[in-house]
């Protein structure tokens, strides 16, 4: 389709190059550390079987993440189609995403503490930039939902612990730059996350919100999941506004797509 310009086009126009490697400049190689099943010890029993199905002793852990995805995007009530990258640190926890859907094209991140979502009208006129501490939140909850793609990152660690529900459910919070958040893994019984719940803000209001996981494949020797889905649960009732697939995924190239 002719009004679906093409995404490094407009990606240029926001020097991408730059931001990314900005991103990747802020978090540190950790992939020297190595995951062990010593590591499970005192987690939930859900957490510790997740962990059993997604990883292989001795994986290494992972630093950066980066990917290609297609799928359907609603910003309102008409469902359209979506081409976007994204880009994940995981030692400093950090993330930036393009994409790009009919007349409009978006980019969404959370980079040293800071959460900003940009939206422009053919790709020149500016019609959203959030920031502010509501969007701070939001983003470091987008990060902390998308870690089911690259799961060492849910590991235990001075950020991240573990608090137990029941035999399908744990709670996990994640801290960054003295901002805390929190939220609820569901799990199958075969290991795999199936669903995430938080309260994320939706402009100054927090609304319950849900990412579903599914078409879980191996790559690099871990489970991922291919097929992402979010929906706003409001009191109006429920909102789903994305269902990503991923095309292509890659770990620890700390660079931009060409």
């Amino acid at each position: 389709m002719k009004y679906i310009q093409n995404l490094g086009d407009i990606m240029k126009k926001s020097h991408p190059e730059k931001e990314v490697k900005r991103l990747f400049d802020a978090s540190e190689d950790i992939s020297d550390r190595v995951y062990t099943l010593d590591k499970l010890k005192g987690l939930p029993k859900p957490v510790q079987r997740y962990f059993k199905f997604s990883l292989q002793e001795n994986q290494r852990f992972l630093s950066y993440a980066r990917l290609k995805h297609g799928g359907e995007f609603r910003p309102k009530e008409k469902w359209m189609q979506i081409k976007g990258e994204e880009y994940f640190t995981i030692q400093k926890p950090g993330f930036i995403w393009y994409a790009k859907v009919p007349l409009i094209s978006a980019k969404d991140m959370y980079l040293n503490g800071k959460g900003n979502f940009k939206i422009k009208l053919l790709s020149l006129i500016k019609i959203v930039d959030a920031t502010g501490k509501e969007v701070d939140q939001g983003e470091l909850l987008r990060w902390l939902g998308e870690t089911p793609i690259f799961p060492t990152a849910l590991l235990p660690s001075e950020n991240l612990c573990w608090e137990s529900i029941d035999d399908n459910s744990a709670k996990v919070f994640f801290t960054d730059s003295n901002l805390t958040v929190e939220g609820v893994f569901y799990f199958a019984e075969s290991g795999e996350i199936t669903q995430f719940k938080a309260k994320r803000y939706k402009d100054k209001t927090l609304e319950d919100w849900t990412g579903y996981y599914k078409d879980y494949k191996t790559v690099d020797g871990m489970k991922i999941p291919f097929s992402l889905e979010v929906v706003w649960n409001l009191k109006s009732g429920d909102f789903s506004y994305a269902k990503f697939n991923i095309e292509t995924i890659e770990f620890n190239v700390p660079l931009k797509y060409k």
